[in-house]
């Protein structure tokens, strides 16, 4: 019994032993295979690190506003009788908008005349008389504080009616009609908006640490989401009088020209002050740069000799990167002007992976 137990066990380590064995011989094998075979390398694009001339911008956020707007309003009560526009057109200074009604006035004005009219030929008679001492100098001077009097009258008479036939003070373009004819408008009821566009001021503030790069004439690039990637050029034109105590901020006042006539008054928009002073950067497409915990890198093409062959590598390179303009990206340290670094497919890399160049697709 115990015999045949021992061969049992015998044969069961034979079996077992030539299993596992087999399996270390072939595992052996394939780890020699595969030592042997190299990866193939990764389709990737790639753009040159090249060296420019850049100014130093301080960002800003900020709103448009016309150098000459106003919401037009009526000075004096009555019923508008004339309508001589219509919304949304463009009006030269001077031109009659709206009249409200003005007969008392007219009226008015017609006595006024009439007094002064009078007064005048009392003041003549009074003359006259003096002259043969018919008459007192007291009467003179009354006749002549009645004349003066009587021509006050009729200039106000002139003023009153010059303010119910409203006019454009400034050439510009009407809003949206507030009134209707007929109706009647109280004092100060607002009867329409007119904004000057060309050219417009951008208002907008920067910290006091940046009062030194900023001056009257400094140019200032201003863009707006109503048109990605339009640049509007201007210059500061002012600036605030003192930094606001609870912000420390400055105020500043750009004046930028809008002959498109694009932007309107009361649009959100993004300023950059333009530093006076260039400064050389070394700078790459954006989508080069790489991120990770450990902080920002590029992989940089090299090329190596491998079996007497000579490969392209990636190599990961911790790099600093700094402004941007558009599609570029400055990188303070990390890379010099003429490395070729990898703008598309980073994904597929790790640092010394065998990559094969593909620009003629863009990322």
């Amino acid at each position: 019994m115990k015999k045949r137990l021992a061969i049992v066990i015998v044969v069961l380590a034979v079996l077992f032993g030539g299993i596992f064995g087999w399996k270390a011989f072939v595992g052996h094998k394939m780890a020699e295979m595969m030592a042997h075979m190299h990866r193939p390398p990764a389709t990737v694009s790639t753009a040159t690190a090249k060296s420019e001339t850049w100014h130093a911008k301080t960002f800003a956020v900020g709103t448009l506003s016309a150098v000459q707007g106003t919401n037009l309003m009526a000075q004096i009560a009555g019923d508008v009788t004339h309508i001589d526009f219509h919304s949304g057109e463009y009006v030269k200074a001077g031109q009659r908008l709206l009249q409200i009604d003005d007969s008392t006035q007219r009226a008015q004005l017609d006595h006024d005349l009439a007094q002064m009219h009078l007064a005048q030929v009392n003041l003549e008679r009074t003359r006259k008389l003096i002259a043969h001492h018919a008459a007192s100098q007291a009467q003179l001077d009354t006749d002549k504080a009645t004349l003066a009097s009587a021509r006050a009258a009729v200039a106000s008479d002139r003023a009153t009616l010059t303010k119910l036939n409203i006019r454009a003070p400034f050439g510009g373009h009407l809003g949206v009609r507030k009134v209707s004819l007929g109706e009647y408008v109280s004092v100060n009821t607002p009867l329409v908006d007119l904004q000057s566009w060309n050219p417009l001021y951008v208002n907008f503030t920067v910290p006091q640490s940046e009062i030194a790069s900023v001056e009257a004439g400094t140019p200032v690039e201003v863009t707006v989401n109503a048109y990605p990637g339009k640049v509007f050029k201007g210059k500061v034109h002012a600036l605030g009088s003192a930094v606001d105590a609870a912000t420390r901020q400055l105020d500043v006042q750009a004046v930028i020209q809008n002959p498109d006539q694009k932007l309107r008054p009361g649009m959100f928009a993004r300023v950059n002050v333009v530093g006076k002073v260039p400064m050389p950067v070394v700078v790459v497409p954006n989508t080069a740069l790489a991120y990770n915990t450990y902080g920002d890198y590029v992989y940089v093409v090299e090329s190596k000799q491998e079996q007497g062959k000579t490969v392209k590598v990636a190599v990961q390179r911790k790099v600093e990167p700094g402004l941007e303009r558009g599609e570029l990206v400055q990188i303070k340290s990390g890379i010099k002007p003429g490395d070729v670094v990898v703008t598309a497919g980073q994904v597929k890399l790790h640092n010394g992976a065998a990559v094969a160049i593909n620009n003629s697709v863009k990322p």
